[in-house]
């Protein structure tokens, strides 16, 4: 891992892929543990859960459905403040086992628009698993039942978050630098 640069800023190295690899591997293994036997709908947060969720479910071994929704609340390295549904929830989730696939709950404003609105759907139980967790940010206090990371409140890039659109491909997290 490198320094390396997206758009205007310059990233260092955060994160090594060996190392979230092995906390998705400990996270599948726990809701293994836990969905045993419930076939739980698992709903990712896109667009930047797509590689937390790809590496996910490579290590679930549970019966478990999946389906993807976009809810989008960034500009730039800034929360805009507003949440905005691209693509919606139509899987009925009424009396199912649902979990939240987040990347990172930093402001907590997304998930706090958003579970109410699940919650009002009547799942069977409604736990969120995320990547990222920046305590430090938490203006809205959210629930977190699953959570590979809490991290400072830094700006970072990389498995799946991205900088204006650039950077989602990295397989490593990289965080802002200092210098930036």
């Amino acid at each position: 891992m490198s320094v390396i640069t997206v758009h205007d800023k310059t990233f260092v190295p955060y994160l090594p892929e060996t190392l979230i690899l092995e906390k998705v591997k400990e996270l599948a293994a726990g809701l293994d543990k836990d969905y045993a036997g419930k076939k739980p709908l698992f709903i990712a947060i896109l667009n930047g859960s797509f590689m937390f969720t790809s590496d996910l479910f490579k290590y679930l071994t549970i019966e478990a459905e999946i389906c993807f929704i976009k809810l989008a609340s960034y500009k730039g390295t800034k929360s805009t403040g507003q949440v905005v549904t691209a693509i919606g929830l139509d899987t009925d989730i009424n009396d199912r086992h649902v979990v939240i696939l987040e990347d990172i709950i930093d402001t907590g404003k997304t998930m706090n628009e958003f579970l109410p609105q699940l919650r009002n759907q009547q799942p069977a139980s409604l736990k969120v698993a995320v990547l990222l967790h920046k305590p430090d940010a938490t203006v809205f206090p959210v629930h977190i039942d699953y959570c590979c990371f809490s991290i400072p409140n830094k700006f970072v890039l990389g498995y799946g978050l991205d900088y204006d659109g650039l950077g989602r491909n990295i397989r490593e997290l990289y965080q802002l630098s200092e210098q930036a």
